[in-house]
């Protein structure tokens, strides 16, 4: 009885322990998923991991785990995670592919890398004519590199720092540094104090000379990411926005807003939310455009294409903001687009995951025309990019010096500021040439002031003319696709394609004229293009496939009631020179009775076959030739004898 006792006693023990492990582990990921709710990484990635190491798997606690290192740039870390991830469950969400496959990038496996980008593109629906393999993608990024001489700043702390606002002599950046006060709050998100806003003399980057901003900016939260208008009078910024949590009176961090400041006496002050906010979803990093009449920005709004996307609002000369427009595919991924940069020339720059890179925020390149992202976008390449995060690019394209922030290794902190200076201009790794001539297709005569028109695959067109000599020539867009097309009236029009990434290609065209005299000698076979009427082996009967040259001289003759016209039908030099003539003359004669058939009076018609007298070249009898060359020589015409 003791013994049964003892056994019950202890099952029963065993089992309540079990019960407790169970609802300990749930009750560590209760509270993981508050933390992970509250973007709180730090504390979710301790409970979540510790939960993983006991055995406990799941995908979600995977993906999740993996995230919080994600985003925080532990790309190593996160690699492990999202391993597992796969291993237990292959069909998951398309963007934990691209994920892996930036994390696999970072840690130098490069093969898989490969593997999980196609597989995204693939998942994602992203694999169109606007995509190419990655292993095509660092072909070209290699081709874009080496442009740049890039310099750590002195401005940097162990913290993070981050920014590239150039104006009225300052850099103006974002720092977690130790500006001296008791109470050093940080941020659950990165474990970092909060960031405020500082300048520094662009000509004497040094620690000493940096002063923080004046006015009503720098709050106990985070502020960064600075815009300022020409006129010095106006602000745009990224803060938090802040609101009450519960019952309890504390601010509680929530999504990223931008605000407007005014320039009063040398303070910003009269800090303003504005229409293009949201409580549901971040909206941060604004950039004007050259005219100061539209704001660039990032967001997570539900408009958006992927994880946060580049968007644009007019700015109305109330200072009120229109709809937020989104940029579209060509910029925005089902990843993360993020810190727009506007130059003069009008071109923008952004840090993007989603198109492909050597790993991490890469910064890429797109014209903007009317505003909008147009042509080809490209990776800028090294030294600007790395394996980790590059982001926050300025450049002044005067002096080709700019600023780029990133948490490469080698760095002082975090996240530090370096300073570069462009070498080649972007705008060179775009150039290509496409030329040619237009001639006519019979006289062989030059074709001058024929247009020629450029379509790109946005539907756009550019338009130019022939020179006196049929000549064109016309600066491209390296890694654009055109279709071109040449016409001119009174002759038929043609279409080529080009090849994407050809410095310079030759696109000649030859037009045939569709208006034509009508004189006597002509051939109605040159100018109709019409080469043969073909009949089958050894045989003189009008196969199907000839009617459709056939009707095309019916039609003129239908047209012109007065017009004669003698048929003559050519044989190449293959076979015996009396069997070529007697079954061309069989040909021809056979090709006038179907015009008869149709309607056409003998007395207009005549015919006779040539055989092998009238070559074109020198194929005659024993002479090697190609079937090309001999095929010259198969021919019907259509002479016009009145």
């Amino acid at each position: 009885m003791v013994c049964k006792s003892y056994i019950k006693g202890w099952l029963i023990m065993m089992c309540m322990l079990l019960v407790c492990t169970v609802i300990a582990q749930e009750q560590k990921l209760n509270r993981a998923e508050k933390e992970y709710s509250r973007l709180g990484f730090i504390k979710a990635s301790d409970i979540y991991e510790k939960v993983a190491n006991k055995g406990y798997k799941s995908a979600e606690l995977f993906k999740k785990l993996g995230n919080t290192y994600y985003f925080n740039a532990k790309y190593e870390e996160a690699g492990k995670w999202y391993e597992q991830l796969f291993e237990l469950e292959e069909d998951v969400n398309f963007i934990y592919y691209l994920r892996y496959s930036q994390c696999l990038k970072v840690t130098g496996n490069d093969k898989k890398a490969r593997k999980y980008y196609d597989l995204f593109m693939k998942k994602g629906g992203v694999m169109n004519k606007d995509f190419t393999s990655s292993a095509n993608y660092l072909d070209i990024i290699e081709k874009h590199s080496n442009r740049y001489t890039i310099t750590n700043l002195p401005v940097n702390t162990d913290g993070i720092d981050f920014g590239s606002t150039v104006y009225d002599g300052y850099l103006i950046f974002a720092s977690t540094r130790d500006t001296g006060t008791v109470i050093k709050r940080k941020s659950a998100w990165d474990g970092h104090t909060f960031l405020d806003i500082y300048k520094t003399p662009v000509d004497s980057v040094e620690k000493k000379n940096i002063k923080k901003i004046k006015g009503e900016v720098n709050t106990r939260f985070h502020e960064s990411s600075v815009a300022i208008t020409k006129d010095d009078k106006t602000m745009y910024f990224t803060r938090n926005n802040t609101t009450p949590q519960n019952l309890t009176g504390k601010l509680q961090t929530q999504h990223l807003k931008i605000y407007r400041a005014t320039n009063i006496d040398g303070k910003w002050v009269n800090v303003e939310d504005l229409s293009i906010n949201g409580d549901r979803f971040s909206t941060a990093h604004p950039v004007l455009s050259p005219t100061e009449d539209k704001l660039y920005f990032v967001s997570d709004r539900p408009e958006s294409l992927g994880a946060t996307d580049i968007f644009m609002a007019e700015i109305h000369s109330d200072g009120t903001l229109g709809r937020a427009e989104n940029l579209g595919e060509k910029v925005n991924t089902r990843g993360k687009e993020s810190f727009p940069f506007v130059t003069e020339r009008g071109e923008l720059y952004f840090s993007s995951d989603g198109h492909f890179g050597l790993g991490g925020y890469d910064v890429f390149y797109v014209i903007l025309k009317n505003d909008m992202p147009t042509g080809s976008l490209i990776n800028v390449g090294t030294p600007v990019n790395s394996e980790f995060d590059d982001f926050a690019f300025s450049i002044d394209t005067g002096t080709h010096k700019g600023f780029i922030s990133s948490n490469r290794t080698g760095g002082k902190g975090y996240d530090d500021i370096y300073a570069f200076l462009e070498q080649k201009d972007i705008r060179e790794l775009l150039k290509a040439r496409i030329y040619g001539k237009v001639i006519d297709k019979n006289t062989r005569e030059p074709l001058a002031a024929t247009t020629i028109i450029f379509f790109t695959d946005e539907g756009k067109a550019i338009e130019i003319h022939t020179d006196n000599e049929g000549r064109y020539d016309q600066e491209t867009d390296r890694y654009q696709i055109y279709r071109l097309r040449a016409e001119k009236e009174n002759f038929s029009t043609d279409e080529a394609i080009s090849q994407k990434d050809v410095p310079e290609q030759e696109i000649n065209f030859e037009l045939q004229r569709d208006r034509f005299p009508i004189t006597e000698g002509l051939d109605l076979a040159e100018y109709l293009g019409i080469k043969d009427i073909y009949f089958d082996f050894d045989k003189w009967n009008i196969r199907p496939d000839a009617e459709v040259d056939l009707q095309k001289v019916l039609v003129v003759l239908q047209q012109f009631p007065d017009m004669k016209i003698s048929i003559h039908s050519h044989t190449d030099s293959r076979g015996n020179d009396a069997y070529n003539m007697q079954l061309s003359d069989k040909r021809a004669k056979a090709t006038m009775q179907y015009l008869i058939d149709k309607g056409i009076a003998p007395e207009r018609l005549s015919a006779k076959g040539y055989g092998e007298t009238q070559l074109l070249n020198d194929c005659g009898n024993g002479v090697k030739c190609s079937k090309e060359e001999h095929q010259l020589n198969r021919r019907s015409e259509f002479i016009i004898i009145k």
